[in-house]
């Protein structure tokens, strides 16, 4: 279900079997765009192919279209399937990894509101530049690795986005997000100084869940949820891309959930000395 081929295939389903419904139907574009409230070019372009239709588009439609309950389930799992996005990691590393960078500075460009939640690591956004390197330095056999010296410089052009206080940012991280050495001790006790420093920004919301705290659903990954638009989720093997409303809004729950259980402000920075220094022994 989740590779490229696949995809596409999905999608061409969907175009074509939404448009062989309005014929069916006996209803032209101009009729049924009356109907869904949505433009004729929109439906023009959905039945072609050349835009995917989210469920609440294709939902719409069908209601309009009065299609019975058997094939609208049918019809709307084909539209979730087809709003799923897979990117495997040897596919980003044969584009380059720095254009990576480049689509997720494109995404935070277009969104209001970020929410990035980060179990195991800080978010790029928020990283220096010794530690990126560290982190896109591949560590694990398989992993592939191309242009890092690109890759790291992309990264850290990503982050210019944060001057831009029109745009919210709220960074969730575990404390083992922060504990856990991905680099050198020296290193660590920078990125942990430059997060401390982020905090500061108006338009960053920057907030740990303590290890301590009671909490009733377990970090599994990386997870970016863009307005509510869609999200991004990280797995070992590359990212997967959501646009089903109810993903987004279950992600969206998620979030709360341990952003409820956080600690921010000046109980952050309190945290983050403390590891700091907790490193900065270590080095000595």
């Amino acid at each position: 279900m989740l590779e490229p081929d696949s995809d596409q295939q999905h999608r061409k389903n969907l175009a074509d079997t939404l448009k062989q419904l309005r014929k069916a139907a006996g209803l032209s574009g101009e009729r049924l765009a009356a109907r869904t409230a949505m433009s004729q070019p929109k439906i023009s372009r959905i039945e072609s192919g050349k835009a995917l239709p989210s469920v609440t588009d294709v939902e719409r439609i069908l209601k309009a279209l009065d299609v019975g309950s058997e094939v609208r389930e049918e019809l709307l799992s084909l539209t979730r399937s087809a709003n799923v996005e897979y990117t495997s990691l040897r596919s980003a590393a044969r584009m380059g990894i720095w254009r990576s960078q480049a689509e997720i500075k494109a995404l935070a460009e277009s969104s209001s509101v970020v929410r990035q939640f980060l179990p195991a690591i800080p978010s790029g956004l928020i990283q220096t530049r010794d530690y990126a390197r560290a982190v896109l330095t591949p560590g694990v056999e398989g992993r592939p690795a191309r242009d890092i010296d690109r890759a790291v410089q992309a990264r850290l052009e990503s982050q210019d986005v944060l001057n831009d206080e029109s745009r919210r940012f709220h960074f969730l991280l575990t404390e083992q997000a922060i504990r856990l050495k991905r680099a050198t001790d020296s290193v660590m006790v920078g990125q942990l100084e430059h997060m401390a420093a982020v905090s500061d920004r108006p338009n960053v919301d920057l907030a740990i869940l303590p290890n301590s705290e009671l909490v009733k659903s377990s970090p599994l990954n990386v997870f970016v949820v863009y307005d509510d638009r869609l999200v991004l989720v990280e797995i070992f093997s590359g990212e997967v891309v959501l646009r089903d409303y109810r993903d987004i809004s279950y992600h969206l729950n998620v979030f709360e959930h341990f952003r409820e259980r956080a600690v921010s402000g000046d109980n952050i920075r309190t945290l983050l000395a403390s590891v700091a220094d907790e490193f900065m022994r270590a080095r000595d």
